[in-house]
């Protein structure tokens, strides 16, 4: 089963969200604003990715630039951000068993099935 990191709020979100429903994949919607990650998931979630903390990060949000743009933090560092902050991450995430992807566009989901 698959597991997706959603904001309804976020178009590419819903998008992806729909295109599992439409190729009925099994999955789980975690609503991550309203369910924070800990620091442990994070740290798990960025592994499964093959990302670095800083590169899931949503430069283009406004508490970013007024509270961490021109700023060098550790990958620890960022991670605690992100679980401070969770509206900066980047979205869609969708998880399974032993891999992550950003789901953008949501085809990248077929590289977990």
């Amino acid at each position: 089963m698959l597991t997706i990191y959603h904001n309804p709020r976020c178009a590419k979100s819903r998008e992806a969200l729909k295109y599992l429903q439409d190729k009925g994949i099994e999955h789980q919607v975690v609503r991550y604003l309203d369910q924070p990650f800990n620091r442990a998931k994070l740290a798990s979630l960025f592994e499964k990715l093959g990302a670095k903390p800083v590169e899931m990060v949503r430069t283009q949000e406004t508490l970013f630039k007024e509270q961490y743009k021109g700023i060098q933090l550790a990958p620890a560092q960022w991670i605690e951000a992100l679980v401070e902050h969770p509206q900066l991450l980047k979205r869609p995430i969708v998880e399974g068993a032993a891999k992550a992807v950003l789901a953008i566009p949501q085809e990248k989901i077929d590289e977990l099935l």
